[in-house]
């Protein structure tokens, strides 16, 4: 068995020098398949779901190819990695839609603290309540996938302190969501969130994970992973997928890996670990200092992550993906992007040079990575 598999891709649009320019009106208008976010500094799309990990490699580049070629005629813009607004414009909301109420809200309530690009994870699962519990592991295991994925050290031309600072700054809501022990539980607090006003649709639920669907919160059929930055490189993102799909994978067919039942902690006391865990990886990624769900026993994020790997290997080689899996072991040998960032600031490169740097580095692995696997698929 394989799961579907999708992605939503956040980006920015700017100059090649490094800034960010909103252009998503534009692109929004005169592209398919390209949505707006509220400011216009990034534009979102969406790969259509598959089980096949080559055939997403293609979707994740396809778009990408067509925004650049449609930049390239609106003048010299091009697509900027990372995940906040690095080297300037964090002071200012520009607005995509300024007649839009939820927009409205969203620039009032948070400001730039949501202006990020990032990559949301969808995996299916169709039965609710496996979904839940599958949602509940992967709930405390959520800060493993941001320390692989952190891209964002720098926030208008300066080093943050954070390798993740678009998760160190993200504003989660509602501020408290539980551990759901049950669809029909679930179904409930979101009801009782949007009678509240803590939730102003049923979207405005921005945690590490969430469970998604047609009809939300009655419809489920997929995990959404939140917690990512936007990891540019396909090979690297469908790498931390792959992680992701052989974890789940075992948690289905493992009924007993479950927070609720294998934990030393009550479920109030989760929520709290696997803040305090985000919080560490967003500071300092894969060589964060973690507590583990199961006992509370300290855990380096890399140790964490090479002891899963092992234990889903065999899953995804069974499965028939572990060579997309196995590009990971680079991830944690080499460190993150942010964290290869940081290497380049210490000596000396300063922002602007590092992500003019990764610009460039951007697209010729987009290029490398079509002209060798996806010629044919994308002619």
């Amino acid at each position: 068995m394989v799961l579907l598999k999708g992605f939503e891709i956040e980006m920015y649009t700017g100059t090649p020098q490094g800034e960010i320019v909103g252009l998503s009106d534009k692109i929004v208008a005169d592209l398919d398949g390209f949505m707006r976010e509220p400011d216009s500094r990034n534009v979102e799309y969406i790969t259509q779901p598959s089980p096949n990990y080559e055939n997403l490699l293609c979707a994740l580049l396809r778009p990408r190819r067509e925004l650049r070629n449609y930049l390239d005629r609106l003048g010299n813009y091009t697509l900027i990695p990372g995940s906040t607004l690095s080297l300037g414009g964090s002071d200012r909301f520009l607005r995509s839609d300024p007649a839009n109420p939820y927009h409205d809200y969203i620039e009032n309530t948070y400001g730039t603290k949501v202006v990020t690009a990032s990559v949301h994870i969808n995996v299916g699962i169709s039965d609710p309540e496996v979904l839940m519990r599958a949602c509940r592991v992967i709930r405390m295991e959520a800060p493993l996938f941001l320390a692989l994925s952190a891209s964002s050290p720098f926030l208008d031309g300066k080093a943050t302190g954070y390798h993740s600072t678009r998760w160190g700054l993200f504003p989660q809501t509602p501020t408290h969501v539980p551990l759901f022990a049950s669809h029909a539980a679930h179904i409930q607090w979101v009801e009782d969130q949007l009678a509240a006003g803590t939730m102003q649709n049923i979207r405005h639920l921005w945690a590490s994970v969430r469970p998604n669907g047609d009809r939300r919160p009655y419809d489920l059929n997929r995990l959404e992973l939140r917690i990512c930055d936007l990891v540019t490189d396909p090979i690297a993102l469908l790498a931390i997928s792959a992680l992701l799909e052989a974890r789940l994978l075992q948690i289905i067919e493992n009924p007993s890996i479950d927070p609720l039942t294998q934990s030393t902690f009550s479920p109030e006391e989760l929520v709290t670990l696997t803040a305090d865990n985000e919080a560490a990886a967003a500071v300092s990624s894969l060589d964060a200092n973690l507590r583990h769900w199961q006992d509370g026993r300290s855990i380096v994020a890399r140790d964490w992550i090479a002891q899963i790997y092992q234990d889903v290997w065999a899953i995804a080689k069974q499965q028939g993906f572990s060579c997309f899996l196995s590009p990971l072991q680079k991830i944690l040998r080499e460190g993150n992007e942010a964290q290869q960032w940081l290497q380049l600031h210490a000596v000396g490169f300063d922002s602007q040079r590092v992500i003019t740097q990764a610009i460039v580095a951007t697209q010729e692995r987009e290029i490398e990575l079509e002209d060798k696997l996806c010629s044919s698929l994308l002619a």
